[in-house]
């Protein structure tokens, strides 16, 4: 459902085909983003071809890089996952101190020997978040890598969900250490540069190393071809990026979100959109990336994150992909 007491604007249509997508089912799905005050664009790419691409409320160019907040997580996933197949870093159960041991604290919780790269991953870490109430003071501080390591056990390593930014930071501060080389400059040469997209320059903590699952900039466009390398398996271009399975096992969900209740595997959140599987990278204010295996869709929507914290947008964005973009797809198959 729209979001209540939304005022409709006209949106700007990029391309108007929609063959694979039932037609006038899509254009009741423009008609009802336009409907959302807080969304930017909407991109829907079904088995490799975009078939609908529209701006609202006065978004941007849909080449133009925008913030993608949280989305970034699902990216230095991949980024992750590409430095274990090459043998940057050596799996899943590395400990995260055999990389940044120079920047734990003197004296250790014992349990930080046993954190591992997994944790980080899947958000289990254990350690005092550094989102949500704790954010400001962590970004405030000098060292981020420190402070993140620094805070205290508040469950096992392996334990609940505790989403903290922090978390995957730490992984952006191991591939570059691990690589000595930025995780900006791994991006471009693993992602960007082979999938033909622009990853610009984003931010970067005092000592240098890139902001590990905020601030990322990616357009409308490069999130959806990100999303159509995990659709099609790890390859772009007949080439290989990812390996498989690592997709396979970012996929496979290994905790659950106390706050939306959603499951969640190696950066990436699990669910089900009108009756098929879907995963989807979820960044701040609605930075969305869909990806619905069965229906061989791929769904961008991105969203102006200035406002409120949510007031019901993300369910609605939700709600579009499961109440319009599925169905339109399965009537249009």
């Amino acid at each position: 459902m729209a979001e209540t007491g939304a005022v409709a604007t006209t949106p700007d249509r990029v391309a108007a085909p929609t063959h694979g997508l039932n037609a006038p089912m899509m254009a009741r799905t423009v008609e009802a983003a336009a409907r959302l005050p807080r969304i930017r664009s909407l991109v829907v790419v079904r088995d490799g071809e975009t078939l609908a691409e529209h701006r609202f409320n006065g978004g941007p160019p849909l080449d133009r890089p925008v913030n993608i907040k949280s989305a970034s997580k699902s990216v230095i996933s991949a980024l992750v996952g590409i430095a274990i197949d090459r043998g940057v870093l050596t799996g899943v159960d590395q400990p995260v101190l055999s990389v940044l041991r120079a920047d734990a604290p003197a004296n250790p919780d014992p349990r930080l020997a046993r954190l591992t790269v997994g944790n980080l991953l899947s958000m289990q870490a254990g350690l005092q978040r550094t989102s949500g109430e704790f954010y400001g003071r962590w970004v405030s501080s000098p060292n981020w890598v420190r402070y993140a390591l620094s805070q205290p056990f508040v469950e096992e390593p392996g334990g609940a969900m505790l989403y903290s930014t922090g978390s995957t930071h730490l992984l952006s501060a191991m591939l570059t250490r691990a690589s000595g080389r930025s995780t900006h400059a791994l991006a471009q040469e693993w992602l960007a540069r082979p999938l033909g997209i622009a990853i610009p320059p984003w931010s970067r903590d005092g000592q240098g190393i890139y902001f590990g699952g905020n601030e990322m900039l990616m357009s409308p466009r490069a999130m959806a071809r990100f999303g159509e390398l995990y659709r099609t398996g790890g390859v772009a271009g007949g080439r290989r990026l990812l390996p498989a399975a690592w997709i396979a096992q970012s996929w496979t969900p290994r905790t659950v979100s106390p706050w939306s209740g959603g499951r969640y595997g190696y950066g990436w959140f699990i669910g089900d959109a009108g009756g098929h599987p879907v995963r989807f990278a979820w960044g701040y204010g609605g930075q969305m990336i869909y990806i619905v295996p069965s229906l061989a869709l791929t769904v961008v929507m991105t969203s102006d994150a200035g406002g409120a914290r949510d007031g019901g947008h993300i369910a609605a964005l939700h709600d579009l992909l499961a109440d319009h973009i599925v169905p339109a797809a399965v009537s249009g198959a």
